[in-house]
């Protein structure tokens, strides 16, 4: 047996503290109110410091998943556990979960330094008492000569960075990430892979990142939950350790195209066989 192959069948996830999951879902459902049911069954955990890739077709439940972890939406049926959710949690508190969308979904007419500052803004902060966050936001993806520029001044992988930076400035305990990087050309998607990896890696957040690329899921990953086609619920699980930061020919190395082709195979045969 290959050392990817042997890494494949038995992977070994990093050592962590015993305790409660920081997010934990069992059995939830949730149909519209259109009768679509969009997941049933759906049950996953995720620890402090974890980050873990939802896989899965287009229209199986992965952003309906993230939205109800994010509390923007009210499972159906079944327990939802995470911050600021759950029996015994305030609702919705604030600063607890940060949430970036497939969309930057900037105000056009805003700088960024006003963009970035929006959530603390909404909580009552003063611009001039949150300028030391907004800074250190800024600093953290690499934007700190652009807090004037507006959107349209931006590219796309800028725009990115600003919402990024607008979802960490509260310091959340729980990053929850919509695809974000899947409108952007391949090499400014792998530079703000690696930064992403690099920032998770300094500060410790828990990350839940949807995607429907195998080889994204696989680089970011320390495993993967494959869901089924809708109605969405996991179907397979697979651990995908690797030091971080990544090295640069990790993409090419043998133990990653060994990942890749376990996740892909579980993909498969989550919907059907069909590919």
């Amino acid at each position: 047996m290959s050392e990817a192959e042997a890494a494949v069948a038995a992977p070994t996830a990093p050592a962590r503290p015993a305790h409660e999951p920081l997010v934990s879902l069992r059995a939830v459902g949730k149909t519209f109110s259109n009768g679509v049911v969009a997941l049933d069954n759906l049950s996953l955990d995720v620890r402090q410091g974890e980050f873990v890739s939802l896989l899965g077709p287009s229209g199986c439940g992965k952003s309906t998943a993230l939205r109800i972890i994010a509390g923007l939406t009210e499972a159906s049926v079944g327990e939802v556990r995470a911050p600021g959710i759950g029996p015994g949690a305030e609702k919705a508190r604030s600063g607890e979960v940060g949430f970036v969308f497939q969309e930057p979904t900037l105000m056009p007419w805003a700088t960024v330094t006003s963009n970035v500052f929006l959530p603390l803004r909404l909580g009552g902060r003063s611009r001039s008492d949150a300028r030391p966050e907004i800074e250190r936001a800024l600093a953290m993806v690499g934007l700190e000569g652009f807090a004037n520029a507006y959107p349209r001044e931006l590219s796309g992988g800028m725009k990115m960075r600003v919402a990024i930076a607008r979802a960490l400035i509260t310091r959340p305990k729980l990053l929850l990430m919509d695809e974000p990087f899947a409108a952007l050309d391949e090499i400014t998607r792998f530079k703000l892979n690696n930064d992403l990896l690099e920032l998770w890696q300094r500060f410790g957040w828990t990350v839940i990142f949807v995607t429907h690329s195998v080889f994204e899921s696989v680089y970011l990953s320390e495993r993967v939950l494959v869901m089924s086609p809708r109605p969405g619920r996991i179907v397979s699980e697979i651990a995908t350790p690797a030091p971080v930061p990544r090295e640069p020919g990790y993409r090419t190395a043998p133990v990653y195209n060994g990942y890749s082709r376990a996740v892909s195979h579980a993909l498969e045969q989550a919907m059907g066989g069909r590919t």
